[in-house]
C-alpha cells in the first residue's frame, strides 16, 4: 500500500472516530451518569425519536454498528444497547447483522490494503493456528468465533483470517453463526436494564440480579463463558 494511501486511510478512521466521539459527548454528559432521573430522561428521549421514525432510526442503528466494528470498536456495548432500545429479539438481529457485515468488511479491506503490516505484527503469534484453521477453515472460524476468540480481543479477531486467505463466504457465514449466541444473551441484558427502567425502578446490582430478565441472560453468560473455555483447551492448545 502507498503512502498516500495509508495516511488517507488514517485520516478517515480519526475523522469518523472524532465524530462520534464528538456526538457522544454533546448527547451525554458523562458527569451526570450516575444519576438515575438523567438517564431515564435520555432514555424517554431515545424511545421518542425511535417511535416517530423506527425505520430509519433502526437503519442508522444499523449503520452505526457496522461502522463501529470497522473502526475496530468492542462488540460488547452494542450488542447491549441494542437489546435496550430494540428488545432482546430484533436487538439481536441488528447487531449481529451490523456486526457481520462491518467484520467482512474490514476483512476485505484488510486483506486489500493491510496484508503485509498484519503479517508482520501477528504471524508469529498465531502460527500455532495456521494448520488449525488449514484443516477446515469454515468450521474452525465458527469455534474461534463462539469460544471469543480464544481470549483474543475482538478487532483483533476479526483480522487474523488475513493470515490464513480465509474465503469471504465462510468468514461472512462463520462470523454470522458463530456471534448469535452471545449477542443474544447481552442484547437480553440490556433489554432487562430497559425494563427496570421503564418500571421507574432506580437500577442498582441487587434489583438488577433479582430480575429474571437479567438473572437467566447472565446466567447464560457464564455458560457461554466456560463452554468457551472447554472449546479453547480442545481446539486452541498453546
Amino acid at each position: 500500500m502507498t503512502k498516500n494511501v495509508k495516511i488517507a486511510v488514517g485520516l478517515i478512521y480519526i475523522l469518523c472516530l472524532g465524530l462520534i466521539l464528538y456526538g457522544f459527548f454533546i448527547f451525554v454528559d458523562v458527569t451526570q451518569l450516575n444519576d438515575y432521573s438523567y438517564i431515564r430522561d435520555k432514555t424517554q428521549f431515545l424511545f421518542k425519536i425511535k417511535d416517530q421514525n423506527p425505520f430509519w432510526f433502526s437503519l442508522l442503528f444499523f449503520l452505526f454498528s457496522i461502522i463501529w466494528i470497522l473502526l475496530l470498536g468492542f462488540a460488547t456495548p452494542i450488542s447491549i444497547i441494542a437489546g435496550f432500545l430494540f428488545g432482546k429479539f430484533y436487538g439481536t438481529l441488528i447487531s449481529v447483522f451490523g456486526f457481520t457485515l462491518g467484520c467482512t468488511l474490514l476483512y476485505i479491506l484488510a486483506n486489500q490494503y493491510f496484508k503485509e503490516l498484519i503479517l508482520e505484527k501477528l504471524s508469529n503469534r498465531i502460527s500455532k493456528f495456521k494448520d488449525v484453521f488449514n484443516k477446515n477453515e469454515f468450521l474452525y472460524f465458527l469455534i474461534f468465533r463462539f469460544a471469543g476468540g480464544a481470549g483474543t480481543p475482538f478487532a483483533i479477531q476479526n483480522l487474523l483470517p488475513v493470515l490464513f486467505d480465509m474465503k469471504v463466504k465462510n468468514y461472512f457465514f462463520s462470523t454470522l453463526i458463530g456471534l448469535f449466541p452471545m449477542v443474544f444473551i447481552l442484547s437480553a441484558i440490556g433489554s432487562g436494564i430497559e425494563k427496570i427502567i421503564e418500571k421507574n425502578t432506580d437500577p442498582n446490582f441487587i434489583t438488577m440480579i433479582q430480575n429474571k430478565e437479567i438473572l437467566f441472560p447472565l446466567i447464560g453468560f457464564f455458560v457461554i463463558l466456560i463452554i468457551s473455555f472447554l472449546l479453547r483447551k480442545i481446539y486452541f492448545k498453546k
